[in-house]
C-alpha cells in the first residue's frame, strides 16, 4: 500500500462522512467528490473501488 494512496482515501473518507447527511446538492456533490478522491485512492493501492451511493455505509 502506498502511503500516497492511503492518505487520499483518508481524505476522501473524510469528506464524504463529513457531507454523506446533507440535503442540499452541493453537500451532496462535495460527499461525491469525497466519494471519487476515496476510490482513486483505493484503486492506487489495487483494491476495488466502492460503488455504492455516497453515504449508504455500504
Amino acid at each position: 500500500m502506498s502511503v500516497k494512496g492511503q492518505i487520499k482515501e483518508a481524505a476522501g473518507f473524510i469528506k464524504e462522512e463529513a457531507n454523506e447527511h446533507s440535503k442540499t446538492t452541493e453537500g451532496q456533490q462535495k460527499a461525491a467528490e469525497g466519494r471519487a478522491l476515496r476510490n482513486e485512492g483505493r484503486m492506487e493501492d489495487g483494491k476495488a473501488p466502492k460503488t455504492s451511493a455516497p453515504g449508504t455505509g455500504h
